[in-house]
Protein backbone atom coordinates (compact mmCIF):
# COMPACT_ATOMS: atom_id res chain seq x y z
CA UNK A 1 0.00 0.00 0.00
CA UNK A 2 1.16 3.73 -0.90
CA UNK A 3 0.56 6.82 0.99
CA UNK A 4 2.38 9.77 0.50
CA UNK A 5 4.95 8.49 -1.96
CA UNK A 6 5.90 6.31 0.92
CA UNK A 7 5.72 2.15 0.71
CA UNK A 8 3.65 1.36 4.09
CA UNK A 9 3.18 -2.45 4.57
CA UNK A 10 4.63 -5.01 1.89
CA UNK A 11 4.49 -8.86 2.38
CA UNK A 12 8.25 -10.43 2.67
CA UNK A 13 9.33 -13.82 1.68
CA UNK A 14 11.42 -14.98 4.74
CA UNK A 15 14.38 -17.85 4.09
CA UNK A 16 12.16 -20.32 4.56
CA UNK A 17 9.53 -19.75 1.86
CA UNK A 18 6.83 -18.44 3.86
CA UNK A 19 5.39 -15.17 3.12
CA UNK A 20 5.07 -12.67 6.40
CA UNK A 21 3.55 -8.92 6.72
CA UNK A 22 6.11 -6.44 8.03
CA UNK A 23 5.37 -2.99 8.37
CA UNK A 24 8.30 -0.36 6.76
CA UNK A 25 8.38 2.90 5.27
CA UNK A 26 10.49 3.73 2.51
CA UNK A 27 10.68 6.09 0.16
CA UNK A 28 10.09 5.02 -3.94
CA UNK A 29 13.17 6.82 -5.36
CA UNK A 30 15.50 5.82 -7.60
CA UNK A 31 17.42 2.27 -7.90
CA UNK A 32 17.98 -0.37 -5.56
CA UNK A 33 21.03 -1.41 -3.87
CA UNK A 34 23.48 -3.55 -6.19
CA UNK A 35 23.68 -6.89 -4.74
CA UNK A 36 27.36 -9.19 -4.51
CA UNK A 37 26.85 -12.59 -3.46
CA UNK A 38 30.25 -13.43 -2.05
CA UNK A 39 31.92 -16.54 -1.12
CA UNK A 40 31.27 -18.62 -4.23
CA UNK A 41 32.93 -21.89 -5.10
CA UNK A 42 30.75 -22.82 -7.47
CA UNK A 43 30.53 -22.19 -11.44
CA UNK A 44 27.00 -23.22 -11.42
CA UNK A 45 26.07 -21.32 -8.65
CA UNK A 46 27.58 -18.75 -9.35
CA UNK A 47 25.67 -18.63 -12.92
CA UNK A 48 22.40 -19.26 -11.07
CA UNK A 49 22.74 -16.33 -8.60
CA UNK A 50 23.12 -13.89 -11.64
CA UNK A 51 20.41 -15.50 -13.35
CA UNK A 52 18.31 -14.72 -10.30
CA UNK A 53 19.47 -11.14 -10.25
CA UNK A 54 22.77 -10.64 -8.41
CA UNK A 55 25.03 -7.75 -9.96
CA UNK A 56 28.67 -9.21 -8.66
CA UNK A 57 29.96 -12.40 -7.72
CA UNK A 58 32.54 -12.69 -4.64
CA UNK A 59 35.55 -15.84 -4.67
CA UNK A 60 37.72 -16.08 -1.29
CA UNK A 61 41.50 -16.27 -1.70
CA UNK A 62 42.33 -16.83 1.89
CA UNK A 63 43.65 -21.02 3.39
CA UNK A 64 42.12 -20.21 6.42
CA UNK A 65 38.20 -19.64 5.14
CA UNK A 66 36.60 -22.55 4.21
CA UNK A 67 35.33 -20.81 1.18
CA UNK A 68 38.83 -20.64 -0.17
CA UNK A 69 39.00 -20.99 -4.10
CA UNK A 70 42.29 -22.60 -6.30
CA UNK A 71 43.00 -20.13 -9.24
CA UNK A 72 41.43 -23.24 -11.59
CA UNK A 73 38.32 -22.71 -9.71
CA UNK A 74 38.27 -18.93 -9.34
CA UNK A 75 39.13 -18.83 -13.02
CA UNK A 76 35.93 -21.69 -13.96
CA UNK A 77 33.80 -19.37 -12.25
CA UNK A 78 35.44 -16.32 -13.76
CA UNK A 79 34.32 -18.11 -17.30
CA UNK A 80 30.78 -18.93 -16.19
CA UNK A 81 30.07 -15.42 -15.91
CA UNK A 82 31.16 -14.86 -19.63
CA UNK A 83 32.71 -11.16 -18.52
CA UNK A 84 29.21 -10.13 -18.15
CA UNK A 85 29.10 -9.71 -14.30
CA UNK A 86 31.84 -8.63 -12.21
CA UNK A 87 34.15 -11.12 -10.08
CA UNK A 88 35.87 -9.78 -7.51
CA UNK A 89 38.52 -11.64 -5.45
CA UNK A 90 38.27 -11.22 -1.60
CA UNK A 91 41.99 -11.00 0.00
CA UNK A 92 43.32 -10.69 3.46
CA UNK A 93 46.66 -8.97 4.23
CA UNK A 94 48.19 -10.40 0.51
CA UNK A 95 50.74 -8.51 -0.98
CA UNK A 96 50.62 -6.19 -4.38
CA UNK A 97 52.21 -8.90 -6.76
CA UNK A 98 50.07 -11.53 -5.72
CA UNK A 99 46.93 -9.72 -5.84
CA UNK A 100 48.17 -9.30 -9.59
CA UNK A 101 48.68 -12.76 -10.23
CA UNK A 102 45.19 -13.63 -9.28
CA UNK A 103 43.68 -10.80 -11.21
CA UNK A 104 45.64 -12.03 -14.03
CA UNK A 105 45.10 -15.59 -14.13
CA UNK A 106 41.65 -16.31 -12.56
CA UNK A 107 40.09 -13.06 -15.03
CA UNK A 108 38.91 -10.83 -11.68
CA UNK A 109 37.58 -7.90 -12.76
CA UNK A 110 37.98 -6.39 -9.27
CA UNK A 111 39.39 -6.92 -5.51
CA UNK A 112 38.48 -6.65 -1.76
CA UNK A 113 40.62 -6.10 0.70
CA UNK A 114 39.29 -7.82 4.12
CA UNK A 115 42.80 -7.54 6.02
CA UNK A 116 44.89 -4.16 7.16
CA UNK A 117 46.29 -3.39 3.61
CA UNK A 118 47.05 0.23 3.39
CA UNK A 119 45.72 3.07 1.48
CA UNK A 120 48.94 3.17 -1.23
CA UNK A 121 48.38 -0.47 -1.84
CA UNK A 122 44.84 0.94 -2.89
CA UNK A 123 45.92 3.71 -4.84
CA UNK A 124 48.33 1.61 -7.10
CA UNK A 125 45.51 -0.96 -7.61
CA UNK A 126 43.20 1.50 -8.76
CA UNK A 127 45.98 3.10 -10.61
CA UNK A 128 45.79 -0.04 -12.73
CA UNK A 129 42.32 0.06 -13.85
CA UNK A 130 40.86 -2.29 -10.72
CA UNK A 131 37.68 -2.27 -8.81
CA UNK A 132 39.27 -1.60 -5.35
CA UNK A 133 36.45 -2.40 -2.24
CA UNK A 134 38.24 -1.82 0.82
CA UNK A 135 36.50 -3.18 4.39
CA UNK A 136 36.13 -1.47 7.66
CA UNK A 137 35.16 -2.93 11.09
CA UNK A 138 32.53 -1.94 13.45
CA UNK A 139 34.51 -3.69 16.00
CA UNK A 140 38.37 -4.23 14.96
CA UNK A 141 40.63 -2.38 12.99
CA UNK A 142 40.70 -0.59 10.51
CA UNK A 143 37.62 0.50 12.05
CA UNK A 144 34.26 2.10 10.48
CA UNK A 145 35.48 5.70 11.46
CA UNK A 146 38.70 5.35 9.07
CA UNK A 147 36.68 5.92 5.86
CA UNK A 148 38.39 9.04 5.08
CA UNK A 149 41.78 7.62 4.93
CA UNK A 150 40.34 4.96 2.62
CA UNK A 151 38.37 7.28 0.31
CA UNK A 152 40.78 6.52 -2.73
CA UNK A 153 38.78 3.50 -2.75
CA UNK A 154 36.23 2.68 -5.58
CA UNK A 155 34.21 1.30 -2.44
CA UNK A 156 34.34 0.51 1.08
CA UNK A 157 32.43 -2.35 2.51
CA UNK A 158 31.06 -2.25 6.65
CA UNK A 159 31.42 -5.82 8.07
CA UNK A 160 31.11 -6.55 11.48
CA UNK A 161 34.37 -8.00 12.81
CA UNK A 162 33.94 -10.36 15.25
CA UNK A 163 33.99 -14.03 14.79
CA UNK A 164 37.04 -16.03 13.99
CA UNK A 165 37.05 -15.37 10.21
CA UNK A 166 37.42 -11.22 8.71
CA UNK A 167 34.27 -12.12 7.54
CA UNK A 168 31.47 -14.40 6.54
CA UNK A 169 30.67 -14.91 10.23
CA UNK A 170 26.91 -14.80 10.48
CA UNK A 171 26.98 -11.32 12.57
CA UNK A 172 24.46 -8.94 12.62
CA UNK A 173 25.47 -5.55 14.00
CA UNK A 174 24.20 -1.98 14.22
CA UNK A 175 24.11 -1.91 10.59
CA UNK A 176 23.26 2.15 10.73
CA UNK A 177 26.66 3.28 12.60
CA UNK A 178 27.70 2.24 8.54
CA UNK A 179 25.93 5.29 7.42
CA UNK A 180 28.31 8.20 7.56
CA UNK A 181 30.90 6.33 5.52
CA UNK A 182 28.72 7.15 2.32
CA UNK A 183 30.40 10.58 2.38
CA UNK A 184 33.71 9.34 1.28
CA UNK A 185 32.95 6.94 -1.08
CA UNK A 186 30.32 4.15 -2.18
CA UNK A 187 29.10 2.37 0.64
CA UNK A 188 29.06 -1.91 0.70
CA UNK A 189 26.88 -3.18 3.69
CA UNK A 190 27.75 -6.44 4.80
CA UNK A 191 27.78 -9.08 7.90
CA UNK A 192 24.82 -10.90 9.11
CA UNK A 193 22.45 -10.00 5.87
CA UNK A 194 19.79 -12.83 5.41
CA UNK A 195 16.47 -13.10 3.60
CA UNK A 196 14.70 -11.91 7.00
CA UNK A 197 16.78 -8.69 7.79
CA UNK A 198 17.95 -7.51 4.53
CA UNK A 199 15.27 -4.52 4.58
CA UNK A 200 15.81 -3.64 7.50
CA UNK A 201 19.62 -3.34 7.58
CA UNK A 202 19.37 -1.24 4.09
CA UNK A 203 16.66 1.34 5.78
CA UNK A 204 19.34 1.49 8.71
CA UNK A 205 22.77 2.21 6.42
CA UNK A 206 21.19 3.29 3.06
CA UNK A 207 24.16 1.32 1.03
CA UNK A 208 24.91 1.50 -2.56
CA UNK A 209 24.98 -2.29 -2.39
CA UNK A 210 24.97 -5.15 -0.25
CA UNK A 211 27.45 -8.38 0.37
CA UNK A 212 25.69 -11.48 1.87
CA UNK A 213 27.51 -14.85 2.15
CA UNK A 214 26.63 -16.75 5.09
CA UNK A 215 22.66 -15.90 5.15
CA UNK A 216 21.94 -17.16 1.75
CA UNK A 217 24.03 -20.96 2.44
CA UNK A 218 23.50 -24.53 3.29
CA UNK A 219 26.69 -24.83 4.14
CA UNK A 220 30.39 -22.95 4.02
CA UNK A 221 31.08 -22.04 0.04
CA UNK A 222 27.60 -24.13 -0.66
CA UNK A 223 24.99 -21.36 -1.43
CA UNK A 224 21.30 -22.42 -1.01
CA UNK A 225 19.40 -20.80 -4.24
CA UNK A 226 15.85 -20.55 -2.39
CA UNK A 227 17.46 -18.12 -0.01
CA UNK A 228 19.20 -16.42 -2.45
CA UNK A 229 16.35 -15.82 -4.26
CA UNK A 230 14.60 -14.70 -1.04
CA UNK A 231 17.54 -12.59 -0.28
CA UNK A 232 17.14 -10.69 -3.86
CA UNK A 233 12.96 -10.33 -4.00
CA UNK A 234 12.79 -8.84 -0.64
CA UNK A 235 15.01 -6.34 -1.34
CA UNK A 236 13.94 -5.64 -4.66
CA UNK A 237 10.11 -5.81 -3.58
CA UNK A 238 10.60 -3.43 -0.26
CA UNK A 239 13.82 -1.19 -0.74
CA UNK A 240 14.00 1.68 -4.10
CA UNK A 241 16.89 4.03 -3.47
CA UNK A 242 16.00 5.45 -0.09
CA UNK A 243 19.22 7.40 -0.42
CA UNK A 244 18.27 10.46 2.52
CA UNK A 245 18.91 13.06 -0.92
CA UNK A 246 21.83 11.15 -2.57
CA UNK A 247 21.66 9.43 -5.36
CA UNK A 248 23.24 5.71 -5.44
CA UNK A 249 26.02 5.00 -6.91
CA UNK A 250 27.20 2.06 -8.89
CA UNK A 251 30.04 -0.25 -7.93
CA UNK A 252 29.77 -3.34 -10.32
Amino acid sequence: MRENGCLQGMLLRGSDGRVGRQLIKMKLKGDIPQIKICGITLPEQAEQCVALGADAIGCVFFTKSPRDVSDAQAKEIGSALGGKTSCVGVFVDADRDTILKKVERCGLTGVQLHGNESPELIAALRGMGLLVIKTLFSKRIPKLEAARRYAASSALLAECGTGSLPGGNAQDWHWADARPMARHAALVLAGGLTPDNVVQAVSAALPDAVDVSSGVETSSGKKDMSKVASFIANLRGAFSGTTNGRPLKKIF
